[in-house]
């Protein structure tokens, strides 16, 4: 009795929780003009299998997203795969199409709240926008993702694409994508990152 017991205990003890990770972004997550094999979050996935880390990724990146479209989405993305942990990378787009920057803020706060609210921790992606639509408005867009993180005490992820920009074949000719050849770049920036973190 006493050993079926201890039998049962270790194969309970032995079953690791596998956290779940939720990338809820837009098409610099979603892997533009590429196959989603080919794309940073499933080379991330890849890594995490490779090293044996129970963790499971979902990658819900849609190419064009909006922080109102991730607000649309992110319900019923929460009650179906229940994350531990939700990546926000959204905004870009919002900014590339010049809306204010506090409807950003608020859609992206909401965000963080609807996340938290259903037990998940966030990791909140600085995002930034080409230097062509002006100083105020570049500063007033990019200063809400560390008020964003320091109001919610969130992890506050750098903008990936950033290193890249100036390394040769890393951009698409249009220069705000990453190229196949920088998603494994990308990978491994996000997976150092998150390291201390999900793991």
């Amino acid at each position: 009795m006493l050993r079926a017991l201890v039998v049962i205990l270790a194969l309970v003890s032995s079953v690791t929780h596998a956290n779940t990770v939720l990338i809820l972004g837009d098409s610099l997550s979603a892997g533009y003009r590429m196959s989603a094999a080919q794309a940073w979050p499933r080379l991330l996935a890849d890594t995490w299998q490779r090293e044996g880390r129970p963790i499971n990724l979902v990658n819900a990146s849609v190419s064009g997203d909006t922080t109102l479209g991730g607000l649309q989405r992110l319900p019923t993305l929460l009650v179906r795969h229940r994350p531990d942990w939700v990546i926000i990378a959204l905004g870009g787009n919002d900014g590339l199409r010049g809306l204010p920057p506090a409807s950003i803020q608020r859609n992206l706060n909401t965000l963080i709240t609807l996340a938290t609210d259903a037990g998940a921790r966030v990791v909140l992606t600085q995002i930034k926008l080409p230097p062509n639509y002006g100083r105020r408005y570049l500063e007033q867009f990019e200063s809400l993702y560390p008020r964003l993180a320091r109001q919610h005490r969130l992890p506050l992820l750098p903008f990936f694409v950033e290193p890249l920009i100036s390394q040769s074949g890393m951009m698409m000719d249009d220069g705000i994508h990453p190229t196949e050849q920088a998603q494994p770049l990308i990978a491994r920036q996000v997976h150092e990152f998150l390291r201390p973190y999900v793991e």
